[in-house]
């Protein structure tokens, strides 16, 4: 994809949805068409409704509408209208980490049966066979790493084809893990000449890193080698010596330990506590042609995704998901990741509740997030309409709706901001962010 200039999304636009995205892919969902049909009724059609908007502004004529007439319950009322699965019979592929969980869960726990769905959860090698699985279609939805639909539907790394997250796999969950030889070399300021692994270009995996090197003053281009390393082969590279260590994902993290080749570095939590790592991705064009199963899977995932959140679940949630047809692992190492007790591989027991956490919400300020680490590494070139990309990606609204249904409460906004060790970002102020950073390559 040619990306020297404003980057656009690109898709088909359903009959009568009323998106002004242009050459964007068509955000529109069902609650964006039950507005769409109030201001046109109200403005005499399409061509009154654009007028208003040219005069007024998107937002001010929805405000006055909404004054006028209940829009919002409209739009509720219609994404919770129930509708038998136009499919029942799924493929959702995953990989076999932690960050799985919730849509590994949702079938030996019975979630995607409660919606009338059939789904064969497949355990797949690496992340860029998820990705190409996904793009042609051989599985419908995918447990996939929460910058991957952003790629796809950018274009980078692949043809252009818009992709959703209408749900936040996890939060934290991640480690540096090094090898045991390092025991005396904790500061990343000597790392130079380290290899380190990390699990795809599109990760968190690979953002995390780099901005924790570069903000140790090197230069993660130059001073240190990143080798794409899929996750199940973490561990025996560091054994074999191929890498130095890696930041990955659990349960590997803890295996490193268990086995005795590594040790636990740090958390990711400790350099952003409440970052995402993996969602659930799916096709806009899935959503778009079979919105009651696509309503009916994601419900079954914010189901799997709550019950897997509480505590007094985990120890059973980890006796499910490391079975041999799933994450292949001992139970101790599974139960040391998601409870939060473990061995950190020096002679310590650590207890941190929150070293991973199951919060669906997929917060378009995330997605701000990525994007400035994307065109900070180079993976993107020109301007980025930060908000719009993030906003279809990230479907707040359907993940509200579902997360509702499931007895949480999603949040006030869909937009704040975070702190990045110890320095703040905010999601109003992208261009401002990124251009803060000394090392970088845009």
């Amino acid at each position: 994809m040619n990306q020297t200039s404003t980057i656009r999304l690109r898709g088909a636009h359903p009959p009568g949805c009323g998106c002004r995205s242009g050459g964007l892919a068509c955000e529109a969902t069902g609650p964006d068409i039950v507005r769409t049909a109030v201001e046109r009724a109200v403005f005499g059609g399409e061509a009154g409704r654009r007028r208003m908007l040219e005069i007024l502004g998107a937002a001010t004529l929805a405000a006055a509408l909404d004054r006028a007439f209940p829009i919002l319950r409209a739009q509720e009322a219609w994404a919770e209208t129930p509708g038998t699965p136009e499919k029942r019979d799924l493929k959702v592929g995953f990989i076999a980490i932690t960050c799985a969980t919730p849509i590994i869960l949702a079938a030996p726990m019975g979630f995607y049966a409660k919606q009338g769905l059939n789904v064969e959860v497949v355990r797949t090698a690496g992340w860029a066979l998820v990705r190409d699985k996904a793009l042609n279609g051989e599985y419908d939805a995918a447990h996939m790493l929460s910058p991957m639909p952003i790629a796809l539907t950018l274009g980078v790394g692949s043809n252009p084809v818009p992709f959703a997250v209408p749900a936040i796999e996890n939060v934290n969950g991640q480690a540096i893990v090094l090898a045991m030889k390092h025991q005396g070399n904790r500061d990343p300021k000597d790392w130079k000449g380290f290899k380190l692994g990390i699990p795809f270009e599109y990760s968190m995996h690979n953002y995390l890193l780099r901005y924790y090197l570069a903000e140790a003053g090197l230069d993660p281009d130059q001073d240190v080698q990143l080798r794409v390393t899929p996750p199940p082969e973490m561990v025996a590279n560091l054994r074999a010596g191929n890498i130095d260590g890696f930041l990955g994902p659990d349960p590997f993290n803890q295996r490193a330990v268990y086995d005795g080749v590594g040790f636990i570095h740090l958390l990711t939590r400790e350099l952003w506590d409440g970052h995402p790592c993996c969602a659930f991705g799916i096709s806009k064009r899935t959503v778009a042609e079979q919105p009651n199963t696509y309503k009916a899977l994601l419900q079954a995932i914010v189901d799997a995704t709550a019950y897997a959140d509480k505590a007094e679940n985990r120890k059973e949630v980890a006796g499910v998901i490391s079975a041999q047809n799933y994450l292949n692992q001992p139970v101790t190492v599974v139960e040391q990741a998601l409870t939060g007790t473990y061995a950190d591989g020096i002679g310590g027991v650590k207890r941190v509740p929150g070293r991973v956490g199951f919060d669906p919400f997929p917060y378009p300020s995330m997605a701000v997030w990525i994007m400035t680490q994307m065109k900070r590494w180079g993976q993107v070139k020109g301007d980025i309409a930060w908000r719009d990309v993030a906003q279809q990606v990230y479907l707040t609204t359907d993940a509200a709706a579902r997360m509702r249904d499931a007895g949480l409460v999603p949040p006030d906004t869909p937009y704040k901001s975070y702190t990045i060790m110890g320095k703040t970002f905010d999601p109003a102020q992208p261009d401002a962010y990124l251009a803060s950073f000394p090392i970088r390559r845009a």
